[in-house]
């Protein structure tokens, strides 16, 4: 995950450089520069076409991780990392600004593939008690990505035209590190169980995973699950959408996901140079002051992996999203308001900081994590398809559409947003139960009655041998 956000950030340093580049290129080849249509076209492009590689990423992980498994899967998407890598950094000296595009494309699939291996991974190798915690590790390495960037994007390190290639060079680097690090891990004791059958091994990866010998407690909690398994492939999509038992469980990640994409934080960083100019502080500086939202956004994901088994996931969820419809509201204010008070550009800037923390301490990393909690084994990788593509489609459509939401509304816009959160927040309200320190078993139950399901019905879906086995021992009795 840490990739996934360093690529988020490090397209911004050297916009500039890269835009000159684009232009350089097509002078050279066609002889006369480049409209300023066209390159604003080709710089969208660039930018954009970042999250339709993560939509094919997110498509393709479903057969990926059902063969290869969660590990393999992850070791072996080092290598679009990798190939991106080359690709974009070699770019400039080719000269050929349709190697960034590519390697901005397959870097997307990378990401794609991460974002549902990586939590569905961390989800199953997870003790109950610290599950949310170790979720929201994944939420963590984005904001370091993210605050990765944006130092390696200084002026004194790569933040030049000759040095622009080196950042994208530079994901090489702990792209190596995963693939020399990764094959040292255990498999996914529940895949092994689970989906391959393999008690053995799964006894092994759990003991090495907690660190004792005897693991038969965890060994049966999961075999409660693998006696339905056994007699149950992989479902597809169309099969997940269609269980009467897992309906608002799908909702509901549909909505966290769609609302961690749509909720505005893409505007934010839209306006945060602007901002910072308006409170006076120098153009040469801003690049460094900006390294004050990368280091919020990384402070409030520790916090939230700190108190998410205390304090639970609803309340930080919805606590995230109602906070950012306050600050909303009010850099609304301050932003209209500015020219004509002195001081309103400051509170300008702590409500961009207040958004950004906002937004770290739940909806920033929850939604990964209630996936992974709310399936059974055969369903978990159908549904981290669908909330992978909510996601990378909600990213895409914020990146096309923000400009003419921006240019129609102005600061307004805004508003927008605080409306979005705000509608999460009341349905995650009224519809999302806490699964802190549950089982998935408990988790269904909670959402039974919403499914108008009964707990024995629900049973069944789950647990038909169990049910059956009780039913058969009562009615003898």
């Amino acid at each position: 995950s840490f990739l996934y956000g360093y690529n988020l950030s490090v397209v911004n340093a050297p916009a500039g450089y890269i835009k000159k580049f684009y232009n350089e290129t097509w002078e050279r080849r066609y002889g006369f520069s480049v409209d300023e249509g066209t390159l604003t076209l080709l710089w969208s492009i660039t930018v954009s076409i970042f999250a339709i590689g993560g939509l094919v990423g997110a498509i393709i992980v479903t057969p990926i991780v059902k063969f290869f498994g969660r590990k393999c899967t992850l070791v072996l998407n080092n290598v679009f990392a990798v190939t991106a890598a080359l690709l974009m950094s070699l770019s400039s000296l080719a000269g050929s600004f349709e190697m960034l595009i590519l390697g901005r494309i397959i870097m997307g699939i990378d990401a794609g593939i991460s974002l549902s291996a990586l939590p569905m991974y961390l989800s199953e190798i997870s003790p109950k008690e610290i599950r949310g915690s170790l979720g929201q590790v994944t939420a963590i390495f984005i904001c370091i990505g993210v605050f990765t960037g944006q130092v390696l994007g200084l002026p004194e390190i790569f933040g030049q035209e000759s040095r622009w290639p080196f950042l994208f060079g530079a994901i090489i680097v702990p792209s190596l590190i995963q693939a020399v690090i990764l094959p040292f891990l255990p498999e996914s004791p529940r895949y092994l169980l689970l989906e391959k059958h393999n008690r053995s091994q799964a006894e092994k990866a759990f003991q090495r995973f907690l660190g004792k010998d005897d693991v038969s407690q965890e060994i049966e909690e999961v075999l409660a699950e693998s006696r339905v398994q056994r007699n149950t492939k992989l479902v597809s999509i169309i099969q997940l959408l269609r269980t009467r038992t897992v309906r608002w469980q799908i909702v509901t990640v549909v909505v966290t996901m769609g609302c961690y994409q749509l909720c505005g934080l893409n505007a934010i960083w839209y306006y945060t140079n602007n901002i910072f100019s308006e409170s006076g502080i120098k153009h040469e500086t801003i690049p460094y002051v900006t390294l004050s939202t990368g280091a919020v956004e990384t402070l409030a994901a520790v916090f939230s992996g700190l108190v998410i088994e205390r304090l639970g996931r609803r309340p930080l969820l919805i606590g995230g999203f109602g906070l950012m419809v306050v600050f909303f509201a009010v850099l609304t204010v301050s932003l209209t308001l500015q020219n004509s008070v002195h001081w309103l550009p400051y509170l300008s800037i702590f409500c961009i900081l207040a958004i950004i923390a906002s937004f770290c301490i739940g909806p920033g990393g929850i939604p990964f994590v209630l996936t992974g909690e709310f399936f059974q084994q055969s369903q978990r990788p159908a549904a981290f398809m669908i909330a992978g593509t909510v996601n990378w489609l909600s990213n895409f459509a914020v990146g096309l559409l923000f400009p003419f939401i921006q240019a129609g509304l102005q600061t307004y816009c805004f508003l927008v947003f605080a409306a979005i959160c705000f509608a999460g927040a009341t349905y995650l309200f009224f519809v999302l139960p806490e699964t802190k320190n549950k089982t998935f078993h408990e988790i269904s139950q909670a959402f039974a009655k919403r499914n108008k399901v009964t707990l024995e019905m629900q049973e069944m879906n789950h647990f038909p041998g169990i049910v059956l086995k009780q039913k058969f021992k009562h009615e003898v009795s």
